[in-house]
């Protein structure tokens, strides 16, 4: 299969697995969309890069949490109790894509 089509599909099942619980808790459509695209776009990045002396499973990790780094602080802002959430959905995630990348490419 396509690298690119792998990348697109992981992107659409992490993404989809990252708002159900937002759509459960009635969040706003908008950080929806956005939590949505951030991993959708962040698979496809991961799945295209690789960075040398890195362990395979820490890059997917690594990489999401490297680009979720300007969200996190302006989240931080306004409202630090979803930080740690955040954090932990998008180390998993990224750690899970990169797993995905490893397995399936």
């Amino acid at each position: 299969m396509n690298t690119l089509l792998l990348s697109i599909i992981i992107g659409l099942i992490a993404g989809t697995i990252d708002i159900i619980p937002m759509i459960i808790q009635k969040l706003p459509r908008y950080s929806t969309v956005a939590a949505f695209l951030f991993f959708f776009f962040i698979s496809i990045i991961i799945f295209h890069s690789d960075i040398p002396y890195l362990a395979w499973w820490l890059q997917g990790g690594i990489i999401s949490i490297a680009m979720m780094s300007p969200v996190l602080i302006h989240v931080g802002a306004t409202d630090r109790k979803p930080i740690p959430i955040i954090i932990a959905n998008t180390i998993v995630l990224g750690t899970l894509i990169g797993v995905a990348k490893y397995f399936l490419s």
